[in-house]
C-alpha cells in the first residue's frame, strides 16, 4: 500500500467513527495541501498529504496518552512504522511546540526535529485555513474560532495567542509562495 492510502487508511480508522468532525476536518486540510503542493518538491508531495491526512490521528480517544494530540499522534505513527519525517511533521503541526511548553511536554516532543521547510508551512497553511466541519477559512478567522470554541482560560487559547505571530508567518509565506508559482487558492 503506498504511502498516501496507508495515511488515509490509518486515519479513517482512527477518526471516522469516533469523531467525524475531525475526520471531515482532516479531509478538507488534505484537500488544501494538494492544493498547494506545487510549492514543494514533487519528491515530498506524497509525504505532505500523508502528514495532512494523519496530523490529527492523535485525538483518537484510544490514542489519547499524554492529552496532546501532536505528540500522541506521532508516537502512535511512530509504533506503526510510518518515517521519522512523517512523525515530526505531526508531532509539530502548527506551532505545536507552544503549546507542548505550556502542557509541560517540550522535552518529550523535542524527540523530533521542527523542520521549518516550506512543506511545513504548506502543512500549517492547510491546518490553519481550514475550520472545523471543513470550511475554508482565513488565519484570523481560524484563530478567532478557535478561542471562541476553547473559551478565554482554556490552555488551547492561551496557546494559540502566544503561537499566533508563528502561525501568521507560515500562512503568508504559503500564500506568497503560492501566488508566485501563479496558484490562486483560497
Amino acid at each position: 500500500m503506498d504511502l498516501v492510502a496507508r495515511a488515509y487508511s490509518v486515519a479513517e480508522g482512527r477518526l471516522a467513527s469516533s469523531l467525524p468532525r475531525r475526520w471531515t476536518h482532516v479531509r478538507s486540510v488534505a484537500k488544501r495541501a494538494g492544493l498547494a503542493a506545487e510549492v514543494v518538491e514533487d519528491a515530498e508531495r506524497e509525504l505532505l498529504t500523508a502528514a495532512a491526512v494523519l496530523h490529527d490521528v492523535g485525538y483518537a480517544p484510544d490514542l489519547a496518552e499524554t492529552g496532546f494530540h501532536p505528540l500522541d499522534g506521532a508516537r502512535y505513527l511512530e509504533r506503526q512504522g510510518f518515517a521519522e519525517r512523517l512523525c515530526a511533521l505531526v508531532a509539530h503541526h502548527s506551532c505545536a511546540y507552544r503549546e507542548a511548553e505550556l502542557r509541560g511536554c517540550s522535552t518529550e516532543l523535542a524527540r523530533w526535529a521542527d523542520e521549518q521547510t516550506p512543506l511545513r508551512d504548506v502543512l500549517w497553511w492547510a491546518d490553519m485555513t481550514t475550520g472545523p466541519d471543513g470550511d475554508t477559512t482565513g488565519i484570523r478567522e481560524r484563530i478567532t474560532e478557535i478561542q471562541a470554541r476553547y473559551g478565554p482560560e482554556d490552555l488551547v487559547t492561551v496557546f494559540i495567542r502566544q503561537a499566533e505571530s508563528e502561525l501568521v508567518a507560515a500562512v503568508e509565506r504559503t500564500e506568497a509562495r503560492l501566488r508566485a508559482a501563479g496558484v490562486e487558492v483560497r
